[in-house]
This record gives C-alpha cells, sequence and structure tokens, in this order.
C-alpha cells in the first residue's frame, strides 16, 4: 500500500473518532423530550421531563420522541458529511 493511501485512512479514521465525540442535541415538545445524537448517528441519550408528559396521551410523547430522533439524526449526517467530504474525494484511489 502506497504512504499516501495509508495516511488517507489514517486520516479516515481519525475523522470517524472525532465523530463519535462530535454530539447534536434536539428538543421537541418545547423541552418535553431531548435527545443528544453523535456523528456516528448513535443515540447517547434520552431525557423525558415528567412534569411536561401526560400519562393518558403517551402518544403525544412517542411523537415528540420521533420528532427528536428523526431531526437528531439529520443534523448530526450533515455533521458526518460535512466532516468526511475533503476525505471522499481520495477514497476512490483506494478501490473502495
Amino acid at each position: 500500500m502506497a504512504l499516501d493511501q495509508m495516511k488517507m485512512l489514517n486520516d479516515l479514521r481519525k475523522a470517524q473518532k472525532a465523530l463519535a465525540k462530535e454530539l447534536v442535541e434536539v428538543e421537541a415538545g418545547d423541552g418535553a423530550v431531548v435527545v443528544q445524537i453523535n456523528g456516528e448517528l448513535k443515540v447517547k441519550s434520552i431525557k423525558i421531563d415528567p412534569s411536561m408528559v401526560d400519562l393518558d396521551d403517551i402518544s403525544e410523547l412517542e411523537h415528540w420522541l420521533e420528532i427528536a430522533i428523526r431531526d437528531g439524526m439529520a443534523k448530526a449526517q450533515e455533521i458526518a458529511a460535512e466532516k468526511m467530504k475533503p476525505l471522499m474525494g481520495g477514497l476512490g484511489n483506494l478501490g473502495l
């Protein structure tokens, strides 16, 4: 493997590690639900404010969770794409 290919793979690994540390926080239901997702698109935490949840309307809570996770994933994907873009151009040279 050529030296430049090894450097490129090393840069890719560094970028992936950086994405694991990148956190996106999204809320729904005026803060009733707060979701954190990292740049690897893994849900890191979900917080629910019990004082804002109507137990007689659990579907509302489910809806807020869907919104927060969907929006968080979209934002995390944008961050991942932005961080990986400079590295993607050279990947064609690796035969991947």
